[in-house]
C-alpha cells in the first residue's frame, strides 16, 4: 500500500540541496550552523511556517517543514545565506507530501547519501531533530514522522547488509589514505576538529589504519584532550597550530567554522602536504590550492571511491524500501486515525443525543441477548464508522450511516 498524501500531509515539504546537483564549494555557501538554525527557528513563524527541522551536513542542506507552500521554506533557507539567495534558486529541489515523505525516509536509511548505506546520517538528523524540539520547532506530525523514519532506519541497520562496508565520509577518508600513501602509519598525521566527524574519522585511523601518530588540535582543547586520552594520542592547543601544520605529512580537516583554518600562509615552503577537507564549508583557504607542494582532497573525491563490498550493499536496496514502504504505511495508518478523530467524536456525541431520547436496550449482536446499554452499542458503530474511515476517505457519509444504523437497531 502506498503513502497516501490526502492524510494531512500536503503541507509537508523538504527545500534544500545535495550532492547531486552541487559541489562541496557550493554546498558550503548553504552550510547552516547552530546561529543560523537558530535564526531559521525564530523566524520560522513569520515565514508561516509551523513546525521545521533544518538538516546541514556535509553532503546537505535541507529545511523540512509544515507550510503553507515551499517559499516559505526557501525564503527561511535563503534568509541565512544572503547574496547566495541568487544560486539557491538556481540548484534547489523541493518535494511535497508524499514525495517529501518518502525522501525523508530514505535520507535516514542512507539510500539518498553520498556514499550508499551511510550511518553517520542517522545521527546527524536525529540531533537535527533534537535541536528544533528543544527550541518548541517540532509539532506534533513531524515528531511521529521523525520517529517513523527512526524506526525504518534501525531495521534496515539490523536486519540488512545496507551499511556494512565503507559507509561513511569519515571512513572513507581512511580508507582513501590506506589507497593512495604508502606507508601510512609512519606518516605525521594532524587532524583539526573532534567534533562528530572528526573524532569518527579519528577513531577509524586508529583502528583500520594501525597508527597512533596522529595530533589533535580543536578550537575547544577540552574535546581535543578527551579524545586523544581516550585513543592514546597526542594533542595540541589551537595556539600552536602553525607548527604542527609545518610539522605534519597529513592533514585530515574537519572544522565547521565560516572562516578557514588552514591558510596559504601556514603552508608554504613547508614541505609536501596532503590535506584531506571534510569540512562543509571548506576548511581551507582558497589560494591554498595554488601551492605546488600541497594537494587538497576534498568529500566529493573521497566518496567515489568503491570498495569490494558495493555491489553487496546495492543489492540490499530492495529490502530497505520494503522496510520503508512498511513503515510509511504505519505512519499512513496514523494520520488516518488522527484525521479521522474529530468526524470520530463528532459521530459519538450526535448518537448520544440520539439515545437520550430512547431508553430502550439493545440485544447482543452475538446472543441475541441479553441486553446491552446504549453506550455499548454506540461505541459498536463509532468502532465500526473507525474501520469504514481507514478504508475511505467520506467522513461526511459516514455520519448519517452511523445515524442510521443507530436509529435501525433502536426498532
Amino acid at each position: 500500500m502506498g503513502y497516501n498524501t490526502n492524510t494531512g500531509s500536503e503541507n509537508f515539504f523538504v527545500a534544500g540541496i545535495n550532492y547531486k546537483k552541487t559541489d562541496t564549494e557550493t554546498r558550503g555557501l548553504f552550510a547552516i550552523d547552530k546561529e543560523q538554525y537558530e535564526n531559521v527557528i525564530n523566524l520560522s513563524q513569520s515565514y508561516g511556517v509551523s513546525s521545521l527541522f533544518v538538516l546541514s551536513t556535509c553532503n546537505r542542506t535541507e529545511i523540512y517543514g509544515v507550510a503553507q507552500d515551499e517559499k516559505a521554506l526557501l525564503g527561511l533557507l535563503g534568509s541565512q545565506t544572503h547574496d547566495e539567495a541568487a544560486i539557491l534558486s538556481k540548484v534547489t529541489y523541493v518535494k511535497r507530501g508524499n514525495d517529501a515523505v518518502q525522501h525523508l525516509f530514505k535520507v535516514g536509511a542512507g539510500l539518498d547519501s553520498q556514499i550508499l548505506g551511510d550511518y553517520e546520517i542517522v545521527g546527524q538528523l536525529k540531533q537535527a531533530v533534537k535541536f528544533s524540539k528543544e527550541r518548541n520547532g517540532i509539532d506534533c506530525f513531524l515528531e511521529r514522522l521523525t520517529n517513523s523514519v527512526f524506526q525504518a532506519s534501525k531495521e534496515i541497520k539490523n536486519d540488512t547488509g545496507l551499511s556494512s562496508g565503507t559507509v561513511s565520509v569519515s571512513f572513507a577518508a581512511v580508507q582513501y589514505l590506506k589507497q593512495s600513501v604508502s606507508d601510512c602509519s609512519n606518516k605525521n598525521i594532524l587532524l583539526i576538529g573532534t567534533g562528530k566527524i572528526g573524532s569518527s574519522t579519528c577513531k577509524n585511523l586508529v583502528d583500520y589504519a594501525g597508527t597512533t601518530n596522529i595530533t589533535l588540535v580543536n578550537r575547544s582543547e577540552g574535546k581535543a584532550v578527551q579524545l586523544a586520552e581516550k585513543l592514546n594520542l597526542k594533542y595540541a592547543p589551537i595556539e600552536y597550530i602553525d607548527s604542527q601544520i609545518a610539522a605534519c605529512d597529513i592533514i585530515l580537516i574537519a572544522t565547521s567554522a565560516n572562516e578557514p583554518t588552514i591558510l596559504k600562509s601556514q603552508l608554504e615552503n613547508k614541505g609536501t602536504k596532503l590535506i584531506i577537507d571534510l569540512s562543509v564549508p571548506s576548511g581551507i583557504e582558497h589560494s591554498v590550492g595554488l601551492l605546488d607542494n600541497v594537494r587538497i582532497v576534498n568529500i566529493d573525491e573521497i566518496s567515489k571511491i568503491k570498495d569490494d563490498t558495493i555491489k553487496t550493499r546495492e543489492a540490499e536496496i530492495p529490502k530497505a524500501e520494503k522496510i520503508i514502504q512498511k513503515h510509511t504505511h504505519i505512519f499512513s495508518e496514523w494520520q488516518l486515525m488522527r484525521q479521522n478523530a474529530s468526524a470520530l467524536r463528532t459521530i459519538k456525541t450526535m448518537l448520544n443525543e440520539i439515545a437520550s431520547l430512547h431508553h430502550k436496550e439493545f440485544l447482543n449482536p452475538e446472543t441475541k441477548c441479553p441486553y446491552i446499554a446504549a453506550e455499548q452499542k454506540i461505541q459498536q458503530i463509532v468502532n465500526k464508522m473507525a474501520g469504514k474511515m481507514r478504508m475511505e476517505s467520506k467522513p461526511g457519509c459516514h455520519y448519517l450511516q452511523a445515524i442510521n444504523e443507530f436509529i435501525v437497531s433502536n426498532n
